[in-house]
């Protein structure tokens, strides 16, 4: 088979390891950039303070804000560009969950430009790169640190939106595990699980590519061994290393094949109940790889050899179909291994929902499309039906 053509945009720097925000001062200082603003949240503030330190002994003016909620709005983007704008910022740097590297990454992208964030939604609508701007991850997790996405909630609509631009892409992205170690168990766990999703879709997506299917299998397989362990334990440090290394691999997945149906699925949670992106996921998951599979068996089978090649459950099967449910029931293991609620009750919502959500994750095309069999509206009402 011919390769089709792929485009692959990443960071121009990437420093993975324990302790390499460390880095990210000595880099900034040669830029030559005297106005920062740093976005973050109240509990990454003490783990940053030495490196805000240096950077200000360095002559760094920095302004820091860290009230993005995890869920941010398009109004609440507005009032953080703003704040940027006020502070005449001349780089950004975002430490923080995915939540807050988006805001970064759209705050450096609109805080000079004549653009409107709410007339971007979509791919490739914004005009022109902006400001410098470096990320950090503090969760393994979504990827946003490497990937041209930016997600924000539509209050308009209820629902989440992408912006998609290769202007999204970080100049530098610092991959520092030590960030994660103080991160909750249940945090831990959706975003564990939100980074599996990105390498599982990637994998089994339309538009999958050799390129990229090597870091979504190797993510696949470091995230499948180690996400239980890292729940159980944050301090262990191999584990966390493995799991951003993982989230890495998943987030390098995006910009070239990016989602599909989960997270079309997802969104809707999220936007209308505002449902923790990861968790969302989490429990769509298995679902949807269980609708899928019949359309890509092969590729499913090859996701569950990655999932169960690290522990005592691997199988011998060579029967496409047996091996991808056994890929399917390791997801249903791990999910309640490490507190994935089952049932779309056990999060609030309703069945008398399911409509509404089912309408709204069809406006979600932008994903859908990239599905290896076709979502129509009574599908997805199927699958949220099977979580009640």
């Amino acid at each position: 088979m011919i390769m089709k053509q792929i485009t692959l945009l990443q960071p121009q720097k990437i420093v993975f390891g324990t302790g390499c925000i460390q880095t990210l001062v000595e880099d900034y200082k040669k830029l030559g950039y005297q106005r920062l603003f740093v976005l973050t949240a109240p509990p990454i503030l003490p783990l940053i303070e030495p490196t805000l330190a240096a950077l200000k002994a360095a002559g760094t003016n920095i302004e820091v804000f860290d009230q993005i909620m995890a869920e941010p709005t398009l109004n609440d983007f507005n009032a953080i560009v703003e704040k940027a704008r006020q502070f005449d910022a001349d780089s950004v740097v975002g430490i923080g969950g995915g939540s807050v590297l988006d805001v970064a990454k759209l705050v450096a992208a609109f805080v000079h430009s004549d653009q409107q964030a709410a007339d971007c939604f979509g791919i490739g609508f914004i005009k022109a790169k902006g400001l410098w701007f470096a990320c950090l991850p503090t969760t393994a997790g979504t990827g946003s640190e490497v990937s041209p996405n930016a997600i924000l909630l539509d209050e308009r609509d209820h629902l989440k939106k992408g912006i998609v631009s290769p202007y999204l892409i970080a100049d530098a992205a610092y991959v520092d595990p030590k960030l994660t170690w103080t991160v909750p168990a249940k945090v831990t766990a959706d975003t564990g699980m939100d980074a599996l999703t990105h390498c599982i879709e990637a994998y089994t997506n339309k538009f999958a590519h050799p390129t990229v299917d090597i870091y979504a299998l190797k993510g696949i397989q470091l995230i499948a061994a180690n996400l239980e362990t890292a729940v159980k334990d944050g301090k262990n440090q191999e584990a966390r290393e493995a799991l951003a290394l993982g989230s890495l691999y998943g987030g390098l997945c995006l910009g070239p094949v990016n989602t599909a149906a989960v997270h079309a699925l997802s969104y809707p949670l999220g936007g209308e109940f505002h449902i923790p992106h990861g968790l969302s996921n989490a429990i769509l998951l298995p679902s949807v790889m269980k609708f899928n599979a019949e359309a890509c068996p092969k590729r499913y089978a090859e996701v569950a050899a990655a999932l169960l090649s690290s522990t005592s459950g691997s199988s011998g099967d060579t029967n496409d179909i047996r091996l991808a449910q056994q890929g399917v029931d390791f997801i249903y293991r791990l999910a309640e291994a490490v507190g994935i609620p089952k049932k779309l009750t056990d999060l609030g919502i309703p069945q008398s929902a399911v409509d509404g959500m089912a309408k709204a994750a069809m406006e979600v095309q932008r994903l859908l499309k990239n599905n290896p069999r076709e979502v129509t509206e009574q599908d997805a009402k199927d699958i949220y039906n099977s979580l009640y």
